[in-house]
Parts: C-alpha cells; sequence; structure tokens
C-alpha cells in the first residue's frame, strides 16, 4: 500500500551510494537543472505584467487578465505532460524537450518592437497622449483645439483636464475617458506566441522533473520533505538572482535583453540534463513497453498545440466581462474560453480521478486519494491569494511604493519580487532542519496543519501591508520594507506548501498515476493563478500611457482589495485547522 511500504516511487528505485548533504546524490543536478529553468522562466515572469502595461498600453483588465491567463495555462499543460511522461517518453525525455521549447518560447518575447503609442478617447473622439517628465513627475497631456491640458484623474471616476495655469478647463464625465495605445498587430502576435511556447514546454518540464526528484526516495524515507525543501530552495535561488538581473537588463538595455537572458537560463537547464554524464541513469526513463515509435508524433503534436494557445490568449485578450445583474450562470457561461477550459477540467478531473482510484486502488488507497484532492482544493486557495505577487502586487509596487532603499538607491517595480526568492533561499535550509528536528521528536505537524497555516499565512501577510499604507506618505506611496514584510510572511507561507505539497502528492498517489496526479497538483494551481488574474482585475485603476491617473484612488483600491483576501485567507486557514484531525486519518500514516 502507498505510503505504508518501502516501495520507490515509480521510475526507478530508490538512490543509493554516494550522498549530497544526506540525500542521494542524483539531488544536486536536479536542483542544479531546475534552478537555471526557474531562472528563466522567473525573470521573464518579473518583467511580464509591466512589460504588458507599460510596452504595449494594455489597461489594468487586460495586463492582469492575460498575464493571470498566462499563468494559469503554465500550470494546467503539466496535467498533460506528466500522463504523457508516464506512459509514453518517460519523466527525463519530457524535460528535455519541455526545456527547449521554453526557450524559444523566450527567444520570441525578445521581439517586442517600438512601443505602443497611446491615445485616448474622450467623448468618443481620439487625442494622441503625450507623456512628459520621467518616474514619479512623468505627466500626461493631450491637445485640444491647440491648447495643451494635463490630464488628471479624480475619485468620483471623472476625468479633469487642466490648464498650464492647473485650472480645470473641462470635465469629462465617468465612462467619457478611454485610454488605450496603438499597438503593432504582428509584435502583439509575437507576444502571444512566445508565452504559447512557453506554456507548452512548461507542461513538459515541470511536473515531471519533480517526479524524478520523488523516485530518489524509497517510500517512507522521511528524507523526503526535507529532500523537496532543498529542491524548492534552487527554484528561489534561480529566481533569487533573475528577479534581479532580468528588470536591470530591460530598463537600462531594453525588454528584449531581460527576456534574452531568461532565454539563455532555460539553456543552461536543458544543457544539464542533456548532458548528465549518465548521474541520472536509471531515473526518468521510458516507461516498460512503451513504444519508441511514437515520439516525433508526440513532439509533432505538442508543436501543433502552440497556435491553440495563442488561440486562447487571443480570446482572453478580447473578453468583455458580462453586465452586472446576469447572475451565476451569466458570468459561467459569459467566461472566455479559458475559463470555461480551466474550470470545467477541474470539476471533472478531481471527481474523475477518485472515481478511478475507487475502481482500480485499495480501500486505503482509495481514502488517501481523497486526503489529496481535499488538500488539493485548499491549495487553489493559497495560490489564488499568494499569486497576487507578478500582478497587482506588482503594480501596486510600480504606483504605491517608495522604492527607495535607505534613501541610497532605488529598485525597479519588477525586481521587487526579488524579495521572495530571497527569503526562501534564507529560510529554506531552516525549514528543511526544523521538519527534520519535530519529526525526530514525533512532534512535526500533519500535512493538513502544515497547509492551514500557511493560508492563515498568506492573509496575515496582506494585512501587514495594509497596516503599513496607514503610514503613506502625502505621495500616497507605502515605505518599501512593508512590501519587503508582506514577502517575507508568505515566503514562511509558502514554505509550509508548496514543497511539502509536491512531496504529499507523491506520497498520497497510487504509484502507477503519480505522473497524472502530479498534473492535478499543477492544474489546481492553474486554477488558482486564472482566479488570481480575476481578483487582480478588481484592483484595477485608471492609467493613461501606462501611468496612473490618481494615486490615491489607487493607494485606496488596493488597501481595500488586500484588506479583503486578507480576513478571507486567515478564515479559510482557520476552517482547515479544524478538519486537519479526520484529514489526517484518511492519510494513514503519511506525514
Amino acid at each position: 500500500m502507498v505510503g505504508m511500504t518501502n516501495e520507490a516511487a515509480p521510475g526507478a528505485p530508490a538512490a543509493k551510494g554516494e550522498e549530497w548533504f544526506g540525500h542521494p546524490r542524483q539531488l544536486a543536478r536536479l536542483f542544479t537543472t531546475e534552478m537555471w529553468e526557474r531562472f528563466g522562466y522567473y525573470g521573464m515572469r518579473a518583467l511580464l505584467t509591466l512589460y504588458l502595461a507599460e510596452h504595449f498600453l494594455f489597461n489594468d483588465t487586460t495586463t492582469t487578465g492575460l498575464y493571470g491567463g498566462f499563468t494559469a495555462l503554465v500550470y494546467l499543460t503539466p496535467l498533460v505532460g506528466g500522463l504523457i511522461a508516464d506512459r509514453y517518453l518517460g519523466a527525463k525525455r519530457s524535460v528535455k524537450f519541455g526545456a527547449i521549447i521554453m526557450a524559444l518560447g523566450y527567444f520570441t518575447l525578445c521581439f517586442g518592437g517600438e512601443a505602443a503609442k497611446p491615445y485616448a478617447l474622450i467623448d468618443g473622439q481620439r487625442y494622441d497622449v503625450v507623456n512628459k517628465g520621467e518616474g514619479d513627475a512623468r505627466q500626461q497631456f493631450v491637445t485640444i483645439s491647440g491648447q495643451e491640458l494635463r490630464i488628471k484623474g479624480n475619485e468620483d471616476k471623472t476625468v479633469s483636464l487642466l490648464g498650464s495655469d492647473g485650472a480645470e478647463v473641462r470635465k469629462v464625465k465617468a465612462g467619457g475617458f478611454e485610454a488605450a495605445g496603438e499597438r503593432s498587430p504582428f509584435y502583439t502576435m509575437l507576444l502571444l506566441a512566445g508565452l504559447s511556447m512557453v506554456t507548452i514546454g512548461n507542461g513538459f518540464f515541470k511536473p515531471n522533473i519533480s517526479t524524478i526528484v520523488g523516485s530518489l526516495y524509497a517510500q517512507g524515507d522521511r528524507r523526503r520533505d526535507a529532500g523537496f525543501t532543498i529542491f524548492y530552495m534552487g527554484i528561489n535561488l534561480g529566481s533569487l538572482f533573475s528577479q534581479l538581473l532580468c528588470p536591470w537588463l530591460a530598463m537600462t538595455v531594453g525588454w528584449w535583453a531581460g527576456f534574452g537572458l531568461a532565454a539563455l537560463g532555460m539553456l543552461f537547464s536543458w544543457g544539464l540534463i542533456q548532458f548528465d554524464g549518465g548521474r541520472l541513469n536509471g531515473y526518468g526513463d521510458r516507461p516498460e513497453g512503451a513504444d519508441s515509435s511514437r515520439d516525433l508524433l508526440i513532439y509533432a503534436g505538442a508543436v501543433l498545440t502552440i497556435p491553440v494557445a495563442w488561440f486562447l490568449f487571443s480570446n482572453l485578450m478580447n473578453y468583455v466581462a458580462p453586465e452586472a445583474g446576469s447572475g451565476i450562470m451569466g458570468y459561467i457561461m459569459g467566461l472566455p474560453l479559458m475559463g470555461k477550459m480551466l474550470f470545467g477540467t477541474f470539476l471533472v478531473g478531481v471527481p474523475a480521478t477518485l472515481i478511478w482510484s475507487w475502481f482500480n486502488g485499495s480501500r486505503v488507497e482509495f481514502q488517501m486519494m481523497i486526503a489529496a484532492m481535499v488538500l488539493i482544493v485548499f491549495n487553489t486557495v493559497f495560490w489564488t491569494l499568494f499569486e497576487q505577487a507578478g500582478s497587482s502586487l506588482t503594480l501596486f509596487a510600480d504606483r504605491n511604493t517608495d522604492l527607495s532603499v535607505f534613501g541610497l538607491f532605488s529598485i525597479s517595480a519588477g525586481q521587487t519580487q526579488f524579495f521572495n526568492a530571497f527569503f526562501i533561499v534564507a529560510l529554506a535550509p531552516l525549514f528543511s532542519i526544523m521538519w527534520n528536528s519535530m519529526a525526530k521528536r514525533g512532534i512535526e505537524p500533519s500535512i493538513p496543519v502544515k497547509f492551514a497555516i500557511a493560508l492563515m499565512g498568506v492573509g496575515a501577510g496582506f494585512l501587514f501591508l495594509v497596516w503599513g499604507a496607514a503610514f503613506a506618505g502625502p505621495d500616497f506611496k507605502v515605505g518599501l520594507w512593508w512590501l519587503a514584510g508582506l514577502y517575507f510572511v508568505h515566503s514562511m507561507a509558502e514554505l509550509c506548501i508548496s514543497p511539502v505539497g509536491l512531496s504529499m502528492i507523491t506520497k498520497l498517489s497510487i504509484a502507477r498515476i503519480v505522473g497524472m496526479m502530479m498534473g492535478v497538483w499543477f492544474l489546481s494551481i492553474s486554477v488558482a493563478q486564472y482566479v488570481a488574474g480575476v481578483v487582480a482585475q478588481v484592483a484595477s485603476v485608471e492609467t493613461v500611457g501606462g501611468q496612473v491617473t490618481n494615486l490615491k484612488v489607487s493607494l485606496d483600491t488596493y488597501v481595500g482589495v488586500f484588506t479583503t483576501i486578507g480576513w478571507v485567507s486567515v478564515g479559510i486557514g482557520a476552517l482547515l485547522l479544524v478538519v486537519a484531525l479526520p484529514l489526517k486519518k484518511l492519510m494513514h500514516g503519511v506525514n
């Protein structure tokens, strides 16, 4: 029975022989491979929201929606990639192929063309927008009847057009002012094509590198949680440097340089797994009986799905929210295709997997799968809130955060995501030692309790930032260290759920479908990413030429959204604490 025998996870017998910090030596190469892959991904992600908002001049709704859709698809494709690896390619071949496709995607993002040209529709008439000044002093102007007027947003959603003396010349009623950008359809197509390649490649890479890590440990080996925590530190070690370097290159050289560095990181990752010197022989190999003649067909099919992803992104960009009062069914029917696909896959996939487990597993295995699925649902809530980092929190950093570091120098909004990676790298070894020490004493919290702590922690992080907003200056900007404090709390919460969750899947899953279950785990994160984009859309504010028209309105909007999701997360975490004991019984000794 899974979790109660000494069998290794599927793919290879548990690793023996030389060790690396008390773990199988193969963990070192997998650690480094994942580090470089995450270097590429998080470097690109640190740029994406700002790239959409400032280079392509998409409004907040489109920017956060497209970002959420992209990250959702990144975590959806592993559901298929894990299944293909389990049945046909094996984990190692899947990882290699995925790395190549992702690198091509990052290189494609280097071609963004000229920046979009801002304009505004005022009562239906188009006027070009001119930006003047730099940084916080930047202002936007339109010329009407030969007079240059400054654009200023008001708290009641009207827009004032001010003359050179600061007096209001014209007031545009709410809904009468629409900011937009004139962008190249060709370069927009390349943008979506690059994002599509990244999503497809990630589907082959992401679930299968984790599956190989799981195969290094025999079932019941208590080093597994610690091993996944070390592996997880590799993820954040890669993102730590990329989230500093890629935004810096984007600011000093150009957007293309930031994306190009991400592509190079991805190529390093591919090289480590391609030229492993035999160190991974016997791990992640093709499953017994699988026909290698299907490989080219699978690779060709994957490439042909890139236009499908491109179509989903295009549909998402053109999405128009249903009118108020349409009801829940109206909202569901009005969702873009990606929303329907994600919710449909999740609502069908979870019960279908449980039904399969009922007929093909033992009673104990079925109960363990129930526990896994319940925890997967709570995992969805966690990532919905945590993943505001790349969307609403990045925009908050850009608009309502004083980015000065002790008055010595300033960082960019994209670089603020570095805090999370830094805290993970610093705290991961401590958490690994802590879990091992508590396990030896028999007081290690159960997996459900760790999940509950994580949910309450992510809520506490948002509430901490809300507290800091009360001390915002007259410029409506919050001190950088309040945002850093949020990421510190969120990082501790993340260490309680993400590496523990990856380990949990390999321990609770029925052995012959562990790859697919890893895909279901990432499917839950996919749904969360999409919903995170919807949540971020609630925090949308009016912008012109990529700049907010009223910083007070912006700050009030973010504070309201962060307060709500903070308390909701704390409440859901408390609920999980209540049901932790019955869940633990269903897990039959898995810790």
